[in-house]
């Protein structure tokens, strides 16, 4: 017997569904006396792979200036997994909702 495939695109409604049960977080890099420049971009690239070293150079700058910088916006579970590995090098990190 052959069964019909189901579409594999979600539907705006769908998605909208997906984000209210999977809402999105922000990791957040704060301002960091300690550790040198170079540092906090390596443990940037390190943790989080996807970041180019323009962007890790950008949040370090921000979070120098600014007292905190958006790291990345991720599913929570996805950045508190973030969050542990940016501390684990000595950053200080948080997460809030988006």
């Amino acid at each position: 017997m052959i069964m019909a495939s189901q579409p594999d695109t979600l539907t705006r409604q769908h998605l909208e569904s997906l984000r209210r049960l999977l809402p999105n977080y922000l990791v957040l890099l704060h301002n960091d006396d300690e550790n040198s420049m170079d540092y906090v971009v390596q443990v940037l690239l390190r943790v989080v792979p996807r970041l180019t070293v323009e962007e890790a150079t950008l949040i370090m700058l921000e979070a120098h200036l600014k007292g905190k910088a958006v790291v990345v916006v991720c599913p929570k579970e996805t950045a508190e997994f973030y969050r542990a590995g940016l501390e684990s090098y000595g950053l200080t990190s948080t997460i809030e909702p988006e």
